[in-house]
């Protein structure tokens, strides 16, 4: 019968077989397989699933990105012209759950894949897969990312090592130059600190940072290294050789990554060349050097998404809805759908690009003066809207147009003026937004009928302690 649909669930294996449900458009099982990414495999299930169905039929075939596993499948149906759909765990997940709240197997999750075309079917985007050039693209992005957060872990890790080395830490937010070569010298080791003396670690750091550093930052690390001296003595639970050691192994471990990540920012860089040789995505405010290829291998081809809103979805920057009878709530969290380092690079665009496009700053200045939205939440509204504008530069192949509140053109100077002027955040409403805790007001204590407070700072008196009883019978008197 033309138009006939076949279903295919395949609940994907890392180190075991796929499993597999076939099922006919009106829900009824088909057939049950098991395979593995082999051609041979693969094939036998493609036969299975189209037994019995019109000539022309093609199957819709559903699957979790469950690791590595699910490219060569995806690879195999697609080359048949079928269409392929990769869904997110969490949205097999809620169905699975309402299939079979009890029980969970390998079978039921093909199953319950298999079905989503026919409880979801205006949920579900066709997978399509990326040419030569942006699947480079995307792998380099992600390698690039992956490095540049192991990196940042190694420095983490770092400086909580140093901490314990030097409990007054002379490292800031950043390590310097001078301060790794301090740090590839002696480990941090208090006792090699003292030895190398001020003269030596002088010369050391002002060779490392170019001049910039030199005697004050050596006369930091001397008085870190003399005062975890008077602190611990030879107190035997101050492992200060093990940490050093260790020290110096994430240091070494760090330059290896860093090293590594240069290799493949520099391929990212000529492979984003070729997908986006006008830099558009570049062009957008606050997408730079590395949110520009970032943006354009995760979005993948422009034309696939339906409207700006659809793309807004598929970052999952949207609010979910909870509608209820004549009720519609709103402020509600992040659906959180579709690729995490998609949303978190234009977030981080965001946060920049709302001091460039005043269109977007007057955005941010309402969800923070007039909402009552922190920054991360302003941030996450303004990302949202840049993500629709980031879909339209690409779809129209035309760079972004900084504008005023007017719809006007106008250049970086202006608009940042502009900006300064009529939509910066005041300090008050940013202090009142921010989630750390000021000074604590007077808290009321009742004893009985008796009210006292507790001080809120070490300059109040506390009111001396009130017996009970004594109250109690004073009242009566």
């Amino acid at each position: 019968m033309e138009g006939e649909r076949r279903l295919v669930g395949i609940d994907l294996g890392i180190s075991s077989a796929h499993t597999v449900r076939v099922l006919a458009g009106d829900g009824t099982e088909v057939c049950r397989r098991r395979c593995v990414p082999t051609v041979e495999s693969l094939e036998v299930i493609e036969h299975a699933a189209l037994a019995g169905a019109a000539e022309g039929t093609r199957l819709e075939v559903v699957m979790e990105p469950t690791g590595p596993a699910w490219l060569p499948v995806a690879v195999f149906f697609s080359r048949r012209q079928h269409t392929v759909y990769r869904v997110s765990s969490a949205k097999a997940a809620d169905l699975r759950r309402f299939l079979s709240r009890h029980t969970k197997s390998n079978g039921i999750d093909a199953d319950t894949l298999a079905r989503l075309p026919l409880v979801d079917p205006r949920g579900l985007i066709p997978l399509e897969l990326p040419d030569t050039d942006r699947a480079e693209l995307a792998r380099r992005v992600r390698a690039t990312d992956r490095l540049t957060r192991q990196a940042s872990e190694h420095k983490t890790r770092i400086r909580d090592l140093v901490r314990q080395l030097l409990p007054i830490s002379p490292l800031g937010a950043e390590l310097g130059k001078g301060d790794l070569a301090v740090l590839t010298r002696t480990g941090g080791h208090p006792g090699r600190l003292v030895e190398m003396g001020w003269g030596a670690l002088s010369e050391l750091v002002r060779e490392a940072s170019m001049g910039h550093l030199g005697a004050e930052r050596a006369q930091q690390w001397l008085d870190a290294a003399r005062g975890a001296l008077a602190l611990y003595g030879d107190h035997p639970a101050f492992a200060a050789d093990a940490l050093a050691d260790e020290v110096q192994t994430e240091i070494r471990l760090l330059a290896a990554i860093e090293k590594e990540l240069s290799v493949h920012a520099t391929a990212r860089e000529a492979a984003y060349q070729e997908v986006d040789p006008g830099a558009l995505a570049r062009s957008l405010p606050g997408v730079a050097e590395v949110g520009g290829p970032a943006l354009v291998a995760l979005m993948g081809r422009p034309g696939r998404f339906r409207t700006a809103a659809h793309f807004r979805s598929f970052t999952g920057l949207t609010p979910k809805t909870s509608e209820t009878g004549d009720t519609d709530r709103k402020g509600q969290a992040m659906s959180k759908a579709g690729p995490g380092l998609l949303r978190t690079t234009l977030v981080r665009s965001a946060d920049i690009a709302r001091m460039q496009d005043p269109q977007l700053a007057r955005l941010y200045y309402v969800q923070m003066v007039e909402r009552g939205a922190n920054h991360i939440k302003a941030c996450c509204v303004v990302g949202a809207h840049l993500a629709e504008r980031a879909l339209a530069v690409m779809q129209r192949g035309e760079p972004y147009v900084v504008r005023d509140t007017e719809g006007r053109p106008v250049d970086r100077a202006a608009a940042k003026a502009l900006i300064l002027e009529r939509w910066t955040v005041p300090e008050e409403v940013r202090r009142r937004r921010r989630s750390r805790k000021a000074r604590k007001a007077p808290q009321k204590v009742l004893m009985g009928h008796v009210e006292t407070r507790r001080p809120s700072s070490p300059d109040m008196v506390a009111p001396a302690p009130v017996d009970i009883n004594l109250a109690l019978s004073a009242q009566r008197r």
